[in-house]
């Protein structure tokens, strides 16, 4: 199901729990609908968004965690495929967009941190940043968030960057996919394309 990835040399990729609003954020930068279906775990395989002109693809890879009436052993094998997938094409992943809903991230992460548990959005953050990715956190659905600074500084907190989160612009970044405000992540992932010396990319985030 991994290995239909097409033939392009660079890749920005998109990861993140089932229901972050994955599909929506996908759907603003691309203009493109993805095909998602109605239940989460539905998106088994990545979904690929390539540009025909320029040797570059869009990734969004399957949500991964907790799935309603999706058994664990599936889930489990959902997440070692996007592991793979990562570590296959490291070398060739420009920028990894960590999707999380900022409404409900920090609730999640704290109730899955314990001795022996690391949450999933904690563990694929550090994994990307150990292959070598430099990442930006999408915090979605900052909409319906009454304080966002005190959110965001929490966040960052989580996920071991000191807050205030003001100072990590270029990994964290506020958005609401659902109405189309996703400034933040442009310019976030633009710089990241910039220090890659790829700025033939930028106009795909603007």
């Amino acid at each position: 199901m991994f290995e239909s990835r097409p033939d392009r040399s660079d890749e920005v990729i998109f990861v993140g729990r089932s229901n972050v609003g994955k599909s929506t954020l996908m759907r603003e930068i691309t203009g493109h609908t993805f095909d998602t279906g109605s239940k989460p775990g539905v998106t088994r395989s990545p979904n690929h968004y390539d540009w025909a002109s320029d040797d570059f693809v869009l990734s969004d890879l399957p949500g991964f965690g907790f799935m309603s009436g999706v058994p664990e052993e599936q889930r489990e094998q959902i997440k070692t495929d996007i592991v793979r997938y990562i570590e296959d094409n490291a070398d060739d992943i420009l920028v990894g967009v960590l999707v999380v809903d900022g409404k409900s991230a920090v609730d999640i992460i704290d109730r899955h941190s314990g001795e022996d548990e690391i949450p999933y959005d904690v563990e694929m953050f550090y994994f990307l940043r150990d292959v070598g990715i430099p990442v930006v956190v999408a915090v979605n659905k900052m909409d319906k968030v009454d304080d966002e600074d005190e959110r965001l500084d929490e966040l960052c907190d989580r996920l071991g960057l000191h807050p205030p989160w003001k100072q990590w612009q270029d990994t964290i970044a506020p958005i609401s996919a659902k109405r189309g405000n996703i400034d933040a992540l442009n310019e976030a992932v633009k710089e990241h394309l910039h220090e890659a010396k790829r700025d033939d990319l930028l106009k795909f985030f603007s």
